[in-house]
C-alpha cells in the first residue's frame, strides 16, 4: 500500500492505493480535490459557492457537481429533521467563523462579540432545484455553507477516481473517509478512532469494510470570540454553537456525504435526537465520544463494524 498526503480544505488529505499506477492516480486525484476546493469554498469570492450565494433570489446555472451536492444536502436536511442545515452561514459568521480555520489559527485573531440579534435561519427546504437544467434558486437572504458535506462528497468522488488506478484504495479528508476494495491479504481496513481530547491518540481501532466513515467534532474547529469559546457546529434551532454532551460522533454509511451530514446532525441533536434519527435510518452505524472520552455505540448493528466495545 502506497500513501500520499497534502493539505487542502483546511484539512490533512491522505490517499492510500495499491498497484503500479498508484502514483499516477495520486496526481489525478489531488488535482480533482484541489479543483473541488476552489468550487465549494466559501472563503473565496470567485468560487462557485460564493457566486451561488450572491445570486440568492434568482436562478443560478450550476455545475453538475454543485447541483449534486445541493441535491444531496436537501435530502439530508429532510432526513435529519433539519438538524443538518447548510443555510446557517450568516450565523457562523456572527460567531466569528469569517475566515478559514487555517487563517484563524495562523493569525491568532479574536473575533469580536456580535451585538445585533442573531440572524433567523431560513429553512433549507426553501431551496429550489431544477435537475433538467442544473439550476438552483436560493430564496432571498439565504446564504449557505457546504464545508462538511462537500468534503464528504469530495472524499467519495476522489476515492472513485483513484479506484480507476488501483484495485484497493481509500481517501481521507479531515475525518471523512471512503474505502474501495481491500488491501492485499486483508478483509477490511483498520481505522483509528481519534480521541477528540487528544488528537495524537486513538480511543480504539475499528475494522471497517467498503463505504464511508465520517466524524464530526466540536473539539477541532474552535476559537475565542470575546470571552466565549466557539465551535463551528451551529444548532439551527438556536443559531448558536451547539451544546451537546458529546465531543464527537462517527457515522458509518454507504455514502460519504450522508455519513458526514448525519454525524453532524446527531452530534448537534444529542442523545434524544440521536435515538429518533437512528430509529428512522436503521442502516446507520454510529459511535459517540463523551466529555470524559467514553465511547458509546448508538446503533443496533454492532456486528457490521468490528473492533469496538
Amino acid at each position: 500500500m502506497e500513501y500520499y498526503e497534502f493539505r487542502a480544505m483546511n484539512s490533512d488529505i491522505v490517499f492510500a492505493a495499491e498497484g503500479n499506477r498508484a502514483a499516477e492516480g495520486f496526481v489525478a486525484t489531488r488535482a480533482f480535490v484541489e479543483a473541488c476546493e476552489r468550487r465549494f469554498t466559501r472563503f473565496s469570492d470567485t468560487s462557485e459557492l460564493a457566486r451561488l450565494n450572491r445570486s440568492a433570489g434568482n436562478w443560478f446555472p450550476a455545475s453538475p457537481e454543485m447541483f449534486d451536492v445541493l441535491e444531496t444536502a436537501e435530502a439530508c436536511y429532510l432526513k435529519t429533521d433539519g438538524l443538518f442545515a447548510p443555510s446557517i452561514l450568516p450565523n457562523l459568521q456572527e460567531v466569528g467563523y469569517t475566515h478559514s480555520m487555517d487563517e484563524l489559527r495562523r493569525d491568532g485573531a479574536t473575533p469580536q462579540p456580535v451585538d445585533s440579534s442573531r440572524t433567523a435561519i431560513i429553512p433549507f427546504s426553501e431551496i429550489e432545484l431544477q435537475r433538467e437544467s442544473f439550476s438552483i434558486r436560493l430564496p432571498m437572504g439565504m446564504q449557505i455553507d457546504l464545508g462538511g458535506i462537500a468534503k464528504g462528497w469530495i472524499a467519495e468522488r476522489g476515492a472513485r477516481l483513484l479506484a480507476e488506478y488501483s484495485s484497493a484504495c481509500a481517501v481521507s479528508a479531515g475525518g471523512d473517509m471512503f474505502f474501495i476494495g481491500h488491501p492485499t491479504g486483508e478483509t477490511g481496513w483498520e481505522v483509528g478512532l481519534e480521541d477528540p481530547r487528544n488528537p495524537s491518540e486513538d480511543i480504539t481501532l475499528l475494522w471497517v469494510d467498503n463505504g464511508a466513515v465520517a466524524t464530526s467534532s466540536v473539539a477541532k474547529r474552535v476559537w475565542r470570540q470575546g470571552d466565549q469559546m466557539r465551535h463551528h457546529l451551529i444548532d439551527p434551532r438556536t443559531g448558536l454553537p451547539a451544546e451537546t454532551p458529546w465531543l464527537s460522533v462517527t457515522v458509518f454509511a454507504p455514502q460519504a456525504a450522508v455519513a458526514e451530514a448525519f454525524a453532524k446532525a446527531i452530534l448537534i441533536g444529542g442523545p434524544a435526537s440521536a435515538s429518533v434519527l437512528i430509529e428512522n435510518n436503521p442502516g446507520l452505524i454510529c459511535l459517540a465520544v463523551d466529555q470524559k472520552g467514553a465511547l458509546q455505540v448508538l446503533s443496533h448493528e454492532k456486528e457490521s463494524v468490528h473492533g469496538f466495545a
